[in-house]
């Protein structure tokens, strides 16, 4: 034992929970801009770029966040990062793929000559809903506990399209808060449009998580566990319920409460990924590898944790920075 208690047991769930927010903080942040770019197809070339200005000065630093929780997972969990890589090698690739497409694609939009534009604007798209399809798809196989049967290539598909059409919807929350106009009321329309997959996700996923698993089933619905878990549901409800009822009346002419749609997602959000949280501890990888069993050494998992202290602030304050700095209306989109 030492001063703060077995550390056999702290430093994996501090691991485990720092990896979490890392992939919410990535979730909400890179959803927001690939969702910009799945909805490209649905503007003109004026409204495209007033589109990429609203994301511009925000991308790169939100895909820190995914570098960030892979790099926990490697050096904390080592097996768990081997185990869950190997069974998700293919979806991984395509979402490097996609990653790798839309970063040029963002750059060289800026310098092709016009008739090239429209080039880049697609392969932006491309790369924004590969990346969404296959995170997606990464997600249902894991909830499927990693193994690759027609059954879980069904539902990893559906979850697929259902994580797609989440980023498109908090996508377009976000081009309301940064834009006016007509491209505002446009993004309001796609909003209202894609709160059906926000919904279809959040069932399917709660829907097949318990049937999956005998011991998921058991501390969602056994006593006095059911009383716990609760809250979950309902304030997920209430959440869509206010989602459903702000999207109606926005954009309002004062265009002051156009921030309440992206501030409920991002909450809805933050509860589908309690839920999973408390679904799959201990485990890492589902009903195979606890957090425990796939740590480091506590003295290994000691050292790292001190660099982490570091540098999760330095990342956070970075973050904070770019949204102060370049908060309001995106302005027009200039490359001088």
């Amino acid at each position: 034992m030492t001063l703060f208690g077995d550390p056999t047991y702290w430093l994996p769930v501090a691991f485990a929970a720092l990896m979490g927010v890392s992939i919410l903080i990535y979730v909400v942040l890179d959803g927001f801009d690939l969702g910009v770019g799945i909805l490209f197809p649905f503007s003109n070339p004026e409204q495209k770029d007033r589109m990429i200005a609203s994301i511009g000065p925000f991308w790169d630093a939100n895909e820190t966040w995914l570098v960030l929780a892979i790099g926990l997972l490697l050096v904390a969990f080592p097996a768990a990062h081997g185990a869950i890589l190997t069974a998700l090698y293919l979806p991984v690739a395509i979402m490097l793929i996609g990653l790798i497409l839309r970063g040029v694609a963002f750059e060289f939009r800026a310098k092709a000559p016009p008739a090239h534009k429209p080039y880049w604007d697609r392969a932006f798209f491309a790369g924004s809903l590969m990346t969404g399809l296959s995170q997606g798809f990464m997600l249902g196989l894991y909830i499927m506990g990693l193994e690759w049967t027609v059954a879980t290539v069904g539902f990893s598909m559906l979850t697929a399209l259902c994580l797609t059409a989440a980023y498109g919807f908090i996508g377009a929350c976000w081009l309301m808060i940064k834009t006016e106009g007509a491209l505002q009321g446009k993004a309001a329309g796609w909003a209202r449009k894609g709160l059906w997959g926000v919904v279809g996700g959040l069932l399917a996923v709660s829907l097949a998580s318990p049937l999956v698993s005998p011991r998921i089933f058991e501390k969602w619905f056994a006593l006095p566990e059911i009383f716990f878990l609760a809250p979950l549901p309902i304030f997920s409800a209430l959440l869509l319920g206010v989602l459903h009822l702000s999207l109606k009346n926005l954009p309002d002419a004062a265009d002051r409460w156009t921030w309440i749609p992206f501030a409920a997602t991002t909450a809805l959000f933050g509860l589908a990924f309690a839920g999973l949280a408390y679904s799959f501890y201990p485990y890492v990888v589902p009903e195979k590898l606890t957090i425990y069993e796939a740590a480091s050494a506590p003295e290994s998992l000691f050292i790292i944790l001190v660099g982490a202290l570091f540098v999760l602030p330095v990342i956070a304050a970075y973050s904070v920075l770019a949204y102060t700095v370049f908060r309001g209306k995106a302005t027009e989109l200039r490359y001088e």
